[in-house]
């Protein structure tokens, strides 16, 4: 299943749109603050698909049966690019365990080809859990998948979330065909191109320089 949040005609249009806009890309805390946003409406959306339980809670004033999630999720981030959209899903699943996998390209000198090198991994076991996996820019899918395959080694997930903010078409079928079947994913907008740099097209630039800085 893969929904794409923008043809819901949802406000999260107007915080990716904003995300794009070069102008507006000037105030990095405006730039974190969108793709926390866009994590939460992730949160909100995907929320309604997890599994629930009749609880009995007592008010002042008598008991209110209530459906409560039947368990936490756990929130695997590609850092340091989803640590905004990361945070943005913790605000609603404030109780979830939290896994951090270090994933970056290293390019061959003089060349636009690269592989992805997985290097930090700190992670709760992941045995039959549900895991919601954030990064917010799909462009290849090589990442994701590597990285979910690193995951593998602290136990095998129940169930697969994946969560972008923006992902390219060829990443998105890359990611279907490489993860789980069943994995379902949420997207805040799908783009059709990408360069031969791999970045996505009319995407919006580098995410984590614009969140936190140019990186040497």
């Amino acid at each position: 299943m893969v929904l794409e949040l923008v043809k819901q005609r949802s406000v999260v249009g107007h915080f990716l749109a904003e995300m794009r806009d070069v102008n507006v890309q000037k105030d990095p805390m405006r730039f974190r603050r969108n793709l926390e946003r866009v994590g939460e409406v992730i949160a909100l959306e995907l929320s309604r698909t997890l599994e629930y339980e009749q609880r009995d809670v007592t008010t002042p004033l008598g008991v209110a049966h209530v459906d409560l999630l039947k368990e936490q999720p756990v929130l695997a981030t590609i850092l340091r690019a989803g640590l905004p959209l990361h945070q943005g899903m913790l605000n609603y699943f404030d109780r979830a365990d939290s896994a951090f996998v270090s994933a970056y390209r290293k390019h061959r000198k003089g060349e636009d080809s690269f592989e992805i090198q997985v290097e930090y991994l700190s992670s709760p076991s992941l045995e039959d859990r549900v895991v919601i996996l954030c990064d917010p820019m799909l462009a290849t899918g090589q990442s994701m998948v590597l990285v979910y395959k690193a995951l593998l080694r602290l136990g095998r997930p129940k169930a697969l979330h994946v969560a972008s903010a923006i992902a390219s078409a060829e990443g998105l079928e890359y990611a279907k065909l490489h993860l789980p079947p069943g994995t379902r994913f949420w997207i805040g907008a799908i783009d059709e191109e990408m360069t031969a740099q791999a970045y996505i097209v009319p995407g919006l630039g580098d995410a984590g320089d614009l969140a936190y800085g140019n990186k040497l």
